[in-house]
């Protein structure tokens, strides 16, 4: 597969997972089938997490610190174990090996929240749970540049995290319908997500054929060098940096759940928030990552900050309901304008035999500065009022905006 060079790279004359391909390139069925690994895999864990605070709570007898601990911890060890992850399936030249091994743990924990006596039980799966999201995100990231087209590479980012999203949506849905069949009984619920979990496992195993690959070192190495951090090269640090103060606009959704709250909004109707959000954000990640192709990614990606930004606005200022969830369906929208988009700005930027390493630092960074956003939301919040933490998020969003204009234009332009 020929890469990004610096010129338009020609159309190969199959794809990665050697389909025909007439004219522009197709998206290959590796990358589909990636897309429903995510959905199967988010359908079973948003269905779990979307109940895991009400079931420590009111099952386990948990205290909110217990549950802040569990989710904090649970993040953080995600955000760390990425970094290596990349650069280990640069080194082995085995993406989807470590991606098999990643979600495979995380389906593996599903059994443990259904049987847990005690909140050290769902710390555990909890915790191991995102080792797995940690192990596997890189790696696939860094799969799906590896078998992308160039030419189309943002349209299949965006194809994957739309499909990502649909699980993320189709979860707490079907949570809710399972919680009505089933009297409530959210163990019940827990042993149902084992069956989407095995199944993402499944497709993986069996679909996905990963392109040849060679690792990145033939010598024993520690998994990432300062060579190799020189070597990423300046677009992708300002990369780095643009999506690191992004995420301090982005924080965590939990603020989108209590805005909803904090103006009426009933505890049945509560995961309607993230409903709102999801389908927002599935509806346009995969046209957000066709537009790329046949555009500077920069612009449309600043077409999604400004987005963060009037969702902020409209969140900052709503005083019913609807006002909230039409911040709430903004929120999504520039999710689905910017996720993806992110990524393949990662993957143009990176040199093809790190990208794993590039992937994996990238998410580390963004995992901690989510963990800060937070707390400063949370901080905002407490002392000021909601209406501080969004328009914060704001001010964050402006200043990412002014530092994506200086990303070089070789970085995010179209082929």
């Amino acid at each position: 597969m020929s890469e990004r060079s610096g010129k338009p790279a020609p159309a190969p004359p199959s794809d990665p997972q050697g389909l025909p391909v007439a004219g522009a390139p197709s998206i290959p069925a590796g990358i589909w089938a990636l897309g429903f690994v995510s959905l199967f895999m988010d359908m079973s864990s948003e269905a779990v997490h979307s109940l895991l605070p009400a079931f420590m709570v009111t099952v386990l007898g948990a205290s909110a610190v217990s549950v802040g601990l569990v989710e904090g911890a649970a993040e953080a060890a995600a955000a760390i174990t990425k970094v290596f992850s990349g650069a280990l399936s640069d080194y082995l030249g085995k993406r989807k090996l470590l991606a098999v091994i990643g979600y495979g743990l995380a389906a593996a924990t599903k059994p443990f929240f259904a049987i847990a006596p005690a909140v050290g039980w769902v710390f555990g799966a909890r915790f191991t749970d995102r080792i797995g999201k940690g192990i596997r995100g890189a790696p696939r990231d860094a799969l799906v540049a590896d078998l992308a087209p160039p030419e189309i590479r943002g349209t299949c980012y965006g194809l994957r995290q739309s499909l990502d999203t649909v699980g993320a949506f189709v979860g707490p849905l079907l949570a809710i319908v399972l919680m009505a069949q089933l009297a409530d009984d959210m163990r019940a619920v827990f042993w149902f997500a084992i069956i989407p979990a095995a199944i993402s496992v499944v497709v993986l195993v069996v679909v996905v054929r990963e392109p040849e690959h060679h690792a990145g070192a033939q010598e024993a190495r520690v998994p990432i060098r300062l060579a190799d951090l020189h070597e990423l090269g300046t677009p992708y640090w300002w990369v780095v940096a643009v999506g690191g103060v992004l995420t301090l606009a982005r924080f965590s959704e939990a603020f989108l759940v209590l805005r909803a709250q904090g103006v009426g909004l009933s505890l049945t109707l509560v995961p309607l928030v993230m409903v709102v959000m999801s389908l927002a954000y599935a509806a346009s990640a995969y046209p957000a990552g066709v537009l790329s192709d046949r555009m500077d990614r920069r612009a449309l990606l600043a077409v999604g900050f400004v987005t963060l930004i009037v969702a902020d606005l409209v969140l900052a200022t709503a005083t019913v309901t609807w006002v909230v969830l039409a911040g709430v369906a903004l929120w999504g929208l520039h999710m689905g304008l910017t996720q993806g988009l992110l990524s393949a700005l990662v993957a143009d930027s990176a040199p093809a035999r790190l990208r794993g390493t590039a992937f994996g630092l990238f998410n580390l960074v963004g995992g901690c500065v989510l963990l800060i956003a937070s707390l400063l939301a949370g901080l905002l919040w407490d002392v000021y009022g909601p209406s501080a933490t969004f328009l914060a998020g704001a001010g964050f969003t402006a200043a990412a905006l002014v530092g994506l204009l200086a990303v070089r234009p070789g970085s995010g332009a179209a082929p």
